[in-house]
């Protein structure tokens, strides 16, 4: 039955809120505007960024779309593809197990951000650690905490201190890439971005990037390596690899920030009061056997429509940009290392599952049978 995918559920810190599980509802809730990423009543600032909901973030998102082009993101391709044969020849180099996390995914995503907006992020040494405070104090878990909260606060007020130095290198000195265009952005109904917004949104790209590839790689690799599909990934036409992407993006599991019921509506049958909050679960919806025939297996080029980078209003500006990494390294990886294993039991790996993203804090891989 319907009413099945929406039930009321008690979360850890003892809120409720209403868990919407089936394809067809989540696709719905992704593209109904009566449930937003802000509870009714609450206001919001510039600080915002693209947390909000409505004609603001409509402004938004027009403006970042006039810097953030697909012709820009096809432009950068041979260079993250470099990144990524740079980062899996470390790999296959190294003695013993290597943390796939630390030695490909996390530096492809930093290197690549840096393509994206023109700053060498490894020469920021603090970068790193930054983007990773703000993604273990996540605010949305931390929101019932004061004191989560506050280091929450904390972390991205330490990550919003740099991309203000980047911004105003940009300015001081412009240059053909993203943080540059976004920096000059004008447009003649929307303006510009103000200061707090470029801030904000920035901050959120420099993190978002960080989160899509570092978890979205291993667990990428977790899955071909399940299904022995890895090999030979390189020698297939480009139309085979992108089906593939596709469909690991489907199993990737990241999830939506919480929606909060703006009036009162119905769910699939079932009465949500306004101010509630609603969780639209890609990972469940992405795995619903009404939308896809075993869901469980990778099948690359299957129909469907997945929602793995969102549906709507919110779908993920940067998801062209997330799949030419994915391709790139993956690709590299079944070149360079066809072998390539899990280096300890898949039980044992450790696991990050927050309320917004999901993945190993470290994959132990080998290229060659441990001796």
């Amino acid at each position: 039955m319907e009413q099945d995918a929406v039930t009321r559920i008690v979360r850890a810190d003892g809120r409720e809120a209403w868990r919407v599980t089936s394809y067809e509802l989540v696709a719905a809730g992704l593209a109904d505007p009566r449930l937003g990423l802000v509870p009714p009543g609450v206001p919001v600032d510039e600080r915002a960024s693209l947390f909000q909901d409505g004609p603001a973030h409509a402004r938004l998102r027009r403006l970042v779309a006039r810097a953030f082009t697909p012709r820009r993101i096809a432009e950068l391709a041979p260079r993250i593809s470099a990144l990524a044969e740079s980062h899996v020849a470390t790999l296959v180099t190294a003695e013993g197990p290597v943390d796939l996390v630390d030695v490909l995914s996390t530096p492809l995503a930093v290197g690549t951000l840096g393509v994206l907006l023109g700053v060498d992020l490894t020469e920021h040494v603090r970068f790193r650690g930054l983007v990773e405070d703000a993604l273990r104090a996540d605010p949305v878990s931390a929101a019932a905490d004061p004191a989560l909260l506050a280091e929450a606060e904390r972390a991205w007020g330490a990550l919003s201190a740099l991309t203000v130095e980047l911004i105003a290198a940009a300015r001081e000195e412009p240059g053909d890439d993203l943080l540059s265009a976004l920096v000059a952005v004008r447009d003649t109904d929307d303006g510009r971005l103000a200061d707090g917004e470029l801030v904000a949104l920035v901050s959120a790209l420099l993190a978002a990037g960080v989160i899509t590839v570092r978890g979205g790689l291993a667990v990428a690799v977790v899955h071909l390596l399940d299904q022995d599909a890895l090999g030979g990934l390189a020698d297939r036409p480009p139309a085979e690899v992108d089906g593939l992407v596709d469909e690991l993006v489907r199993r990737l599991g990241v999830e939506v920030f919480p929606r909060w019921a703006q009036e009162d509506l119905e769910l699939g049958g079932v009465a949500v009061a306004a101010g509630d909050e609603v969780l639209l679960r890609i990972e469940a919806a992405n795995h619903d056997p009404a939308r896809f025939a075993e869901p469980e297996r990778l099948r690359p080029g299957r129909a469907g429509g997945h929602l793995g980078f969102g549906r709507g209003p919110h779908h993920c500006l940067g998801a062209a940009l997330a799949r030419v990494e994915l391709t790139a390294a993956l690709t590299a990886l079944s070149r360079r290392a066809p072998g390539l294993r899990l280096a300890v039991p898949l039980a044992e790996v450790p696991w990050h599952r927050g309320e917004v993203d999901s993945g190993p804090l470290a994959l132990p891989v080998v290229c060659a049978p441990l001796t």
